[in-house]
């Protein structure tokens, strides 16, 4: 018998067949976990948030669909569902739309020249020596920081018609601010942008220094004006950050409170100084009607919404990022 001569394959190494095996595939669960990790980072904020805000919201709107005035809040009558009656009343007023109008032009005209003045100013501190920008910044700090009741009560002295330096150093002997509608409208806006300027200033000042310099000098270099360079070079380049102080003194001055009610003295003669929160608060404490005050409430939680949605859609639309 002959024996088959043929000898076995040599064995292949082992890092050799490992290399020549395809690689398994990767599983997918980082890509996933990451699209969750920043909610669970937000996940303790969003806690406290919705037991702050969306709760008392909640409530808001409850109490404007009721019947709910003193008689309820007692126990003397029970709590009866009005459905939409309190809009309904609410709309069928006309000091409603009287004092939403002038919520409107006025909380359009503070922010307006809020934003002048921060924008101004933040302009101002790129350009003036260490020192100055030191004290404009801490006395701005300090009108930003005084609490709203106390610059109210500040600036009510000020211009006061017997005791006010404002008065003898203007020579208006014992004028009144707070008599007629207008002055005492322009009276408020003036306290309410000295103590929102700043807000604006520092922001707007912390996005100027931001933007690269070579950009400006060499706008500088072409001949541009600073008013040219402010609406040609800053102003798209802050745009993001003039969209937040924007939106933020939006919120700010529609729901002024505190110094239409103290500077006027609860909204003026015959309410001629009333604004939608004053107007809310006359409504659901003073004549104990809280659903209507709610309804007035829910009201201007919607003007804010939708003017806050329209604003960002418009900035989608022309492409800028937020």
């Amino acid at each position: 018998m002959t024996q088959n001569a043929t000898a076995d394959p040599a064995p292949v190494p082992a890092a050799v067949r490992e290399s020549a095996e395809p690689p398994a595939p990767r599983k997918r669960s980082g890509r996933h976990g990451s699209r969750w990790t920043p909610w669970l980072y937000l996940a303790p904020a969003l806690v406290v948030l919705g037991g702050l805000l969306i709760y008392p919201v909640y409530q808001l709107g409850l109490i404007s669909f009721l019947e709910y005035t003193q008689a309820q809040v007692s126990g003397g009558e029970p709590t009866t569902f009005k459905g939409l009656g309190n809009y309904q009343e609410l709309f069928n007023d006309p000091q409603f739309w009287q004092v939403l109008l002038a919520t409107v032009l006025f909380a359009a005209a503070c922010v307006l020249t809020t934003l002048a003045v921060g924008c101004t100013l933040a302009v101002l501190l790129t350009r003036i020596r260490a020192l100055p920008r030191l004290i404009l910044m801490m006395a701005a700090l300090g009108a930003w920081a005084t609490p709203a009741i106390t610059g109210s009560t500040v600036w009510v002295f000020l211009f006061d018609p017997d005791f006010g330096p404002v008065n003898k150093v203007l020579g208006l002997g014992d004028f009144s601010w707070t008599y007629e509608r207008y002055s005492a409208f322009a009276l408020v806006l003036l306290e309410v942008v000295w103590c929102s300027f700043p807000f604006v200033m520092v922001t707007v000042y912390a996005g100027i220094k931001a933007i690269p310099g070579e950009v400006l000098e060499a706008a500088s270099l072409d001949g541009a004006s600073q008013w040219r360079i402010w609406r040609s070079v800053m102003a798209p380049m802050l745009r993001p950050i003039l969209v937040v102080v924007t939106i933020q003194s939006i919120i700010w001055d529609f729901k002024v409170f505190t110094q239409i009610y103290v500077m006027t003295n609860g909204g003026g003669i015959a309410g001629q100084n009333l604004v939608l929160n004053v107007y809310a608060y006359q409504k659901a404490f003073a004549s104990s009607q809280y659903s209507l005050g709610s309804a007035i409430g829910v009201v201007m939680l919607v003007i804010l919404l939708a003017v806050t949605l329209v604003y960002l859609r418009l900035l989608r639309r022309q492409g800028e990022e937020l």
